[in-house]
C-alpha cells in the first residue's frame, strides 16, 4: 500500500478521532477543532491518546485504519442521505455529522445484527480503552502527564521511586498480614 498523502492522513486521522470522541466525549482542542466535537468538558478518548492506542500495533487493529476511516465516511454520507442532512463537505462525512446524529450512527454500527458490529465494537473498546486504562503507555507516565481518564478515575500518583504504597488499606482494614518473607520491595520472597 503506498503511504497516505498529507490530505489523506488528514482524513483518517479526524474521522478516527470524531469516532473516538463519539464513544467517550471530550471538550474541544480549540474553537476550531471539528474532529471533537465539545459535547463534554475535559478531556476524552482524544485527548487520552485513543489514536496512539489504534496505531499501536499490538491493538491488532492498526493496519485496518484506512479501511474503518473509509467505511465509516461512507455510512456517515448514507445516513445524512437518509436524513436529509447537509454535510459540510470541507471535512470528512463523519466529522461533518452533528454530535448526536455521530452517536446514533455509532448506535446502529453497534447494534447487534449489524454486519459489522464486531469492527466497530472492536473500534469503540479501544477508544473507551486509551481513557480508561491508557494501556498505549506506562501508568506512571501517563499520571505525571494528567492523562485525563486517570485523573478522572483518581488514580494515586506513585511515590517518588516509581512504586505504589497505600498508607491506607481500601477496604478501610487489613484483610491479611503481610508475608514474613515479603522484600522491602512487596515482592514475594
Amino acid at each position: 500500500m503506498p503511504p497516505r498523502t498529507p490530505d489523506e492522513e488528514q482524513i483518517r486521522t479526524m474521522t478516527l478521532e470524531a469516532f473516538a470522541d463519539t464513544i467517550v466525549p471530550g471538550e474541544k482542542r480549540s474553537p476550531d477543532d471539528r474532529a471533537v466535537a465539545g459535547a463534554a468538558t475535559g478531556g476524552g478518548a482524544v485527548a487520552a491518546g485513543a489514536i496512539e492506542l489504534l496505531e499501536w500495533d499490538a491493538t491488532g487493529v492498526a493496519a485496518g485504519l484506512d479501511d474503518f476511516a473509509r467505511l465509516l465516511n461512507e455510512h456517515a454520507r448514507a445516513y445524512a442521505a437518509e436524513h436529509e442532512l447537509v454535510l459540510d463537505e470541507q471535512v470528512p462525512s463523519f466529522v461533518a455529522l452533528p454530535f448526536e446524529h455521530r452517536t446514533l450512527l455509532v448506535q446502529r454500527l453497534t447494534t447487534p445484527g449489524h454486519p459489522e458490529k464486531e469492527f466497530w465494537v472492536s473500534l469503540a473498546l479501544f477508544s473507551n480503552m486509551a481513557f480508561d486504562s491508557a494501556a498505549h503507555m506506562s501508568t506512571a507516565d501517563a499520571i505525571a502527564a494528567g492523562h485525563p481518564g486517570l485523573v478522572a478515575m483518581g488514580i494515586a500518583k506513585p511515590d517518588a521511586d516509581g512504586l505504589w504504597r497505600f498508607p491506607e488499606y481500601s477496604y478501610g482494614r487489613q484483610l491479611a498480614n503481610l508475608h514474613p518473607d515479603t522484600t522491602p520491595s512487596g515482592s514475594p520472597a
